[in-house]
């Protein structure tokens, strides 16, 4: 297995020094992000062959370097806005390498959409699918579209990303999408409904979550093929979770086993099985480093104050997240102490850790936050009129 330079302190802190960049900043391992790559790709192709497809979620990280990289190993793109789209085809995807996600798209990036030829729209209402037709039908051209089904299954991950039960925004019952397909699809012109688009929500490491959404998608399959519907494409979307409390042990997670739990879709003859990875294909190649830029004691905290922060890194301040932390030089490795790791933003939620144990730190010292290739700076703002984040990509 591929060995990541940035995963290595020492090394991690000889690079720092050797390029001297200003911090706050993040760095991301092409040689793990390609080794990656050709992981999933291999597993994807041991049980799907030629009728399996990975298409990048790119509001994991839309590094244009990143994204140049993925679509070299010929991998679609999975968007979720006509922004997104744009960075895409900029980067080098075809319009046809594109699928678009999203449970708002606007008219313009509708249009957009269609002007630049994209796969297919996953559409999230029933009047979605009917408004795209309405423009399709003025620019004369035919748009494909897979519907969104929500097959209401409870993940165990944070709430704010669990997206597959009836609760949340996403999506639509299948026996709505059953019924529009019975009484409307025949009053459309400009549409194609090739099949149905699922996602059932984020960081998911329990497999019995996937294993139940391919029995879902099966029965869903069965009632449309019987009853005269052609589903050429299934899209299971992605969700595939990494290890953030030890990324040091699996840098590279296990496809083989997620792609299999969805291989009994692999005998449906003739069917295209489209994947959405994002956090597992970049989520592990990416470090931030951070300066400490104060220590002090307060009756009930031992702060180190960091000069990255919630806008740099909102994934602690928003999903109450958990990174692996390393102080890099410390001042004494024999001598540990408990610190609150803080940013400098003036929210009190700007916190990246509580009560964590490192060695002795002092003022200069520098800090690694691990696995921030997803979902790190894409999530950046300038809030508090903060510079943007810069990234590096060796």
């Amino acid at each position: 297995m591929t060995k990541s330079c940035i995963f290595d302190p020492e090394n991690l802190l000889n690079l720092i020094h050797k390029k001297a960049y200003e911090t706050p900043f993040y760095l991301y391992d092409s040689h793990l992000l390609q080794a990656i790559l050709k992981a999933a790709i291999k597993a994807k192709e041991a049980v799907f062959g030629a009728y399996g497809h990975i298409h990048y979620a790119m509001k994991a990280n839309h590094n244009k370097a990143i994204l140049q990289m993925i679509q070299s190993y010929d991998l679609g793109v999975d968007c979720v806005s006509g922004g997104e789209i744009k960075c895409a085809i900029d980067a080098g995807f075809a319009g046809n390498q594109v699928v678009f996600a999203g449970v708002g798209k606007t008219d313009l990036e509708i249009c957009d959409a269609l002007k630049a030829g994209i796969f297919a729209f996953n559409c999230e209402s029933l009047q979605e699918a009917e408004v795209i037709d309405q423009f399709a039908r003025e620019m004369n051209v035919k748009a494909q579209i897979c519907f969104r089904v929500n097959p209401d299954i409870n993940v165990n991950t944070h709430h704010y990303i669990s997206t597959g039960s009836y609760d949340n925004k996403f999506g639509i019952a299948f026996e709505d999408v059953y019924q529009w397909l019975n009484t409307r699809y025949k009053h459309t012109s400009h549409i194609q409904f090739i099949g149905c688009h699922y996602h059932i929500g984020s960081q998911i490491i329990d497999m019995t979550s996937f294993s139940k959404l391919t029995e879902s998608i099966l029965a869903h399959y069965k009632q449309l093929t019987g009853n005269g519907f052609e589903i050429k494409h299934i899209n299971v979307g992605g969700g595939l979770g990494i290890n953030y409390s030890d990324p040091f042990a699996q840098q590279i997670v296990d496809f083989k086993t997620y792609f299999n739990a969805f291989a009994p879709l692999s005998n449906l003859q003739g069917v295209n099985i489209h994947f959405e990875l994002g956090r597992s294909l970049v989520g592990q190649i990416g470090v931030l480093i951070s300066k400490v830029l104060f220590t002090k004691k307060t009756a009930g905290s031992h702060f180190a104050i960091l000069d990255a922060g919630m806008t740099e890194l909102m994934r602690p301040a928003l999903y109450q997240a958990e990174h692996k932390i390393i102080a890099l030089n410390p001042l004494a490795a024999s001598k540990f102490e408990k610190y609150t790791l803080a940013g400098p933003i003036c929210e009190s939620s700007d916190i990246f850790a509580k009560n964590l144990l490192l060695p002795e730190i002092q003022r200069g010292n520098f800090i690694a936050i691990y696995s921030v290739g997803a979902y790190g700076k894409v999530l950046s703002s300038e809030y508090n009129l903060r510079p943007k984040v810069k990234e590096f990509l060796l």
